[in-house]
């Protein structure tokens, strides 16, 4: 037997995107990073070329002082020193082979169109001057290379650096989704551990409920074959309706939660002596007062606690049970006073625990009943106490107020289930 199980939930479409933007974070993050770890190094290669050398302008300086010294060597013939000026004019004349000549030019004086100008002037003074200026570009050239060298081993060790940090930042966040994860994990398992303990507690508290209505059925129906007279066999045959009446409103599977743990009432207004009347029989005796006490109960769940008290004052005494109904203070106070040993102050409290028994004698049993007397009498408004029976023995004490009726999809903090202590 098992509790009905609500229908399967439903994940929100909010929730189900805000589950995959957080699945996807890390790696948006990542890239992120990546991004503007890369920014910098990717400007300077654009900006300053990647790979860029100062060869040409390096070729230009040697080409011109070439040039020059074929000029002041008498060794070398004329086609020789024409072909030695042609070179040198036809680096100096060629812009393009010259990266960034712009940039380079910035860094100084020299400029690669006054090297052309001044050799193609192609005397002796032109040609020294458009060595120098070749120089000069060149070493100009030398001062951007190596500026652009620090620029790439700075923009690479800043990368270097956001990488790291990219790596733990990232690292730290699937930790973190990891670890969410895991809580999530871990409340979805409390909820179903709870609500596994909430049914079994509920399938416990229906044993425990119908065990006493079976026990009269079976009473009954044994007793029925041997009646000898009609009016023994109605009487018989009375018991056996009202024990399956009781097994029926204790035993609906559609109902158990709101019979044990969130206790719904369906209240009438009974002569609340009817029930108590019922209970006596044998050692228990019943004193209720002369006129009706009408008063608005569910009659069912008010005749279990009732059962319970009596049941608890039976067995654990000897002597004789006491039943009385009385009104104090304008509301009914039911009392079953046993002539036992009693039940020292500091398990009192304890006794209304589930599965608490107490020690020797008392430990008897499942430790239900006085749990769910409790929770009965607090969602009729009232409260059960244990108290010490004058003369000796226990004194139960039910006091009934007003029903708790809830709003609708609203329960009031009483009727929540008591939490399971282990004994």
């Amino acid at each position: 037997m098992s509790l009905p199980q609500p229908p399967a939930h439903r994940i929100p479409l909010a929730a189900q995107v805000r589950e995959v933007v957080l699945a996807a974070l890390p790696a948006l993050l990542t890239a992120a990073l990546l991004l503007l770890a890369t920014q910098p190094t990717y400007r300077t290669l654009i900006d300053r070329g990647s790979g860029w050398t100062p060869y040409a302008y390096q070729g230009l300086a040697q080409d011109v002082q070439a040039y020059q010294i074929a000029r002041l060597d008498p060794a070398l013939s004329a086609p020789e020193r024409q072909m030695r000026y042609e070179v040198a004019l036809s680096s100096a004349a060629n812009p393009a082979q010259f990266t960034l000549l712009d940039t380079v030019e910035s860094h100084g004086e020299a400029r690669l169109a006054r090297v052309e100008a001044l050799l193609r002037q192609n005397t002796p003074g032109s040609v020294a001057a458009a060595a120098r200026e070749a120089v000069r570009l060149n070493a100009q050239a030398g001062d951007f290379a190596g500026e652009t060298r620090v620029q790439y081993v700075q923009a690479l060790g800043a990368m270097r650096r956001a990488l790291l940090v990219t790596a733990l930042m990232t690292g730290l966040l699937s930790m973190l989704l990891t670890l969410r994860a895991l809580l999530l994990w871990r409340a979805e398992r409390t909820r179903r551990a709870r609500r596994e303990a909430r049914q079994q507690e509920a399938l416990s508290l229906a044993s425990h409920e119908l065990r006493r209505p079976l026990q009269t059925l079976l009473l009954a129906s044994d007793l029925l074959r041997h009646a000898g007279t009609p009016e023994e066999r109605q009487h018989l045959l009375g018991l056996l309706e009202d024990s399956a009446g009781q097994l029926a409103s204790r035993a609906d599977l559609t109902r158990l939660q709101g019979l044990y743990l969130d206790v719904t009432l369906r209240v009438t207004r009974p002569d609340l002596r009817v029930p108590v009347q019922r209970a006596a029989g044998g050692r228990v005796t019943a004193q209720v007062p002369p006129q009706p006490v009408c008063w608005p109960v569910d009659a069912d769940r008010l005749r279990q606690i009732i059962e319970n008290l009596v049941e608890n004052a039976v067995k654990y005494s000897d002597g004789p049970v006491e039943l009385t109904l009385a009104l104090v203070d304008g509301r009914p106070q039911i009392t079953v006073r046993d002539h036992g040993p009693g039940i020292r102050a500091e398990l009192r409290e304890r006794l209304f625990l589930p599965y608490q028994r107490g020690s020797g004698t008392l430990a008897r049993g499942q430790g239900l009943g006085l749990a769910l007397v409790r929770r009965y009498a607090r969602a009729h408004g009232g409260d059960v106490t244990l108290e010490d029976a004058p003369g000796g023995g226990t004194l139960a004490r039910l006091t009934l107020g007003e029903p708790l009726l809830p709003e609708p999809g609203r329960l009031p903090p009483e009727w929540g289930p008591l939490e399971k202590v282990p004994s």
